[in-house]
């Protein structure tokens, strides 16, 4: 295969960032679930970490609504809004 065949098989660079965006976000929102459940933080430090854990929260929900409208649009370019949910086959 070309060399310029595989670049265009590869993930854009902006998908990738946000691939990696969203991972980030969501180990940072894990690290701040540990450390808050350990309940050896100050109640002003447990605040701060309750606010940037709802922004985390809320920019990882983002990150999969986007995620899902991409599925939607491949799935059915012409219609997404009739696309059907993934839903795995039972085994």
């Amino acid at each position: 295969m070309p060399a310029r065949d595989r670049k265009s098989a590869d993930p854009k660079p902006t998908e990738t960032s946000q691939i990696a965006d969203f991972e980030k976000s969501l180990d940072e929102l894990e690290q701040l679930v540990a450390k808050m459940e350990l309940g050896e933080q100050s109640l002003d430090d447990s605040l701060k970490s309750y606010e940037r854990g709802i922004a985390l929260y809320r920019h990882c929900q983002g990150a999969l609504e986007q995620a899902e409208l991409r599925v939607k649009l491949l799935s059915d370019p012409e219609q997404p809004d009739q696309a059907e949910d993934f839903e795995p086959e039972a085994p």
